[in-house]
């Protein structure tokens, strides 16, 4: 790629980032200080002084806390067992510990709703051995719904941590834990001295972004009839966002302490001795081979968490397959005619069409921008290059509810980006004569804005989000496209390209026929990843798609669970069919990029 070429590729990768999802941020911000035109706290304070919106950010808080505590507690022996010892089936179970990343954690609420519910599982086994009467039936997800949310969170995000403590303990030198038993540190102080600091980096790296996903959870909550969450606030703030402030204040509220979070682990890390290459191995660790009965025991640990994991998915497979589950430990009986049913329900066929529709074309924006950005981040010595390659992992750091939320305040009616979802509407006011004359620069965005109304009008309808929901999927899930090419161009030589150059190829050439195919694992990876975490997005689809005939799957998911009938068995087999989806593409994702896989998951 040329010198021109790869100052174009960071232009635009900059102005992409700075419409679509600095600007969005930024409106957010105006909104909640604006009153009238001026500057003011007055919303802020009054949203700390009110009593049910500080509750909801201090349940928020309490919920993100502890997810990333819980979730670090299940991944880190995980991780050290992992690394450290071989006993039979560790690569398998190390694969099946990635399992509960494939299916949403709201999902997953639907069969612990059915499980934990006062009619349900348990409470019927606990009534057959004699511990308690179906008449008075415990409500373990009554008054104990937060800590029903933590776990449900958990059990969905400790593989992010695992990831980041599996590559941070591989990487970790093991001469300094040797120097630190030859001067008589016994192995729980070599652990809490010497393993533990020197893996912050993988602990922050994971626990971050677990933290901010945890603290910005929208799905857990909305199953779990769980109102007072800030996240809840802001979604139930959306039917009267042009009269109120509040919701704007909100977000910015979630994205002022997200920030905080993530400037706070880089300053730590950044401050921290541990953080630099004198913690990189540079011998190999020879892995311990347990005895049976100790190697038995990791075996237990690993199942038991994978068990745990899965009953959350085994709940919602045994739903969509229940002919009948009421006060029985089991369905009394089974069919499958719920799968019937929904590939025939109005609802449920064109959601999975638009989902493919959106993740596909959100898919293609992925690989095409992320694998400019790698290849300016790997291949130029551009100044700023490093800049870009931070700000393309900024949208792990800062909350999707935040990013749907700004954009669907930018592009409401007569809002200046509102022909990306009101073509015709942004045509017509274009064409008008304002009232007051807008300046010269106003005057050319408006007909800028007739010009775009006029060229999407012929794709899109009025009302229409596709365009929104396709640069919402690619902004979020653009990281893992970003990592995942990067990880190619360091494992291919340059020496290949330039040897291509001096046999005449242009750059743009050497990089099409020589590096692009050395690399086509790592960017099909990055893909599928992309476009399964696309097709289950949450906070993107449950904001901006309003109407039923522009539902994705998840959109679909939440409105059937809110109808009467067969609707919770329905719900449950569309998430059954977009779990065994992305089951197949994490697992071929997890095969081509084997232990860098959790690369995709730090900021």
């Amino acid at each position: 790629m040329s010198r021109a070429l790869s100052i174009a590729v960071y232009v635009f990768t900059a102005l992409f980032f700075a419409v679509f999802l600095f600007l969005p941020m930024g409106v957010t911000v105006k909104e909640a200080f604006n009153d009238n035109g001026h500057f003011t706290l007055d919303f802020l304070q009054w949203v700390f002084r009110d009593r049910l919106y500080l509750e909801g950010f201090l349940n928020a808080l309490l919920i993100a806390v502890l997810s990333t505590g819980l979730s670090f507690l299940i991944a880190f022996p995980l991780a050290y067992c992992a690394d450290r010892y071989v006993f039979p089936g560790k690569e398998l179970l190390s694969s099946l510990l990635l399992v509960p990343l494939m299916l949403p954690p709201f999902v997953g609420a639907i069969g612990v709703k059915q499980i934990l519910g006062p009619d349900g599982a348990l409470n019927v086994a606990l009534s057959k051995i004699g511990l308690m009467s179906l008449d008075a039936p415990v409500d373990w997800l009554g008054e104990g719904r937060l800590w029903g949310i933590v776990i449900m969170i958990a059990l969905h995000l400790y593989p992010i941590v695992f990831l980041n403590l599996n590559a941070a303990l591989a990487n970790l030198d093991p001469a300094m834990e040797e120097a630190a038993a030859n001067l008589g540190a016994n192995r729980w102080k070599r652990l809490w001295r010497i393993t533990i600091p020197l893996t912050m980096p993988g602990i922050f790296a994971g626990g971050a972004i677990v933290f901010v996903w945890s603290f910005t959870e929208l799905g857990v909550p909305l199953v779990f009839d769980f109102n007072r969450v800030t996240a809840v606030q802001i979604f139930d703030g959306i039917k009267d966002l042009g009269d109120n402030p509040i919701p704007y204040v909100l977000a910015v509220v979630m994205l002022l302490f997200s920030t905080v979070v993530f400037a706070g682990s880089k300053l730590v890390l950044g401050r921290s001795d541990f953080s630099g290459q004198t913690s990189r191995a540079v011998i190999g660790r020879q892995a311990i081979r347990l005895r049976p009965w100790q190697g038995a025991l990791c075996v237990v640990l690993f199942l038991c968490v994978i068990f745990l994991a899965l009953i959350p998915h085994l709940g919602v497979i045994l739903i969509s397959i229940a002919g009948d589950w009421y006060q029985t430990i089991l369905p009394e009986t089974f069919t499958l005619q719920h799968y019937r049913d929904a590939l025939g329900h109005e609802l449920t066929v064109p959601s999975i069409a638009n989902s493919l529709k959106y993740a596909s074309a959100a898919m293609l924006c992925c690989v095409v921008l992320g694998l400019g950005i790698a290849y300016v981040v790997e291949r130029t010595k551009l100044p700023g290059r490093h800049a870009l390659d931070a700000v393309a992992m900024l949208p792990l750091a800062v909350p999707g509810l935040v990013i749907a939320f700004g954009y669907m305040a930018m592009t409401q009616p007569g809002e200046f980006m509102d022909f990306l979802v009101y073509p015709d509407l942004a045509r017509e006011s274009a064409s008008q004569t304002p009232v007051t004359d807008p300046g010269f620069l106003g005057g050319l965005w408006n007909s800028l804005k007739g010009i775009f109304g006029f060229l999407l009008g012929g794709l899109i309808r009025d009302g229409d989000p596709v365009l929104l929901l396709v640069i919402a999927y690619t902004v979020r899930r653009l990281p893992y496209v970003v990592r995942s090419a990067a990880a190619g161009f360091q494992q291919t030589s340059v020496t290949l390209e330039e040897a291509a150059q001096n046999l005449g190829a242009s750059p743009l050439t050497a990089l099409r026929k020589i590096t692009a195919p050395l690399i086509m694992a790592n960017l099909i990876a990055g893909g599928l990843l992309a476009f399964s975490f696309a097709m289950l997005e949450v906070s993107d689809s449950l904001i901006l798609a309003e109407q039923r005939d522009h539902y994705p799957i998840t959109k679909a998911i939440y409105a059937l669970l809110g109808t009467l009938g067969n609707g919770q068995f329905l719900a449950s087999a569309l998430g059954v069919w977009a779990m065994v989806f992305l089951a197949v593409t994490l697992i071929g994702a997890g095969r081509i990029l084997g232990k860098k896989l959790g690369a995709l998951f730090r900021y």
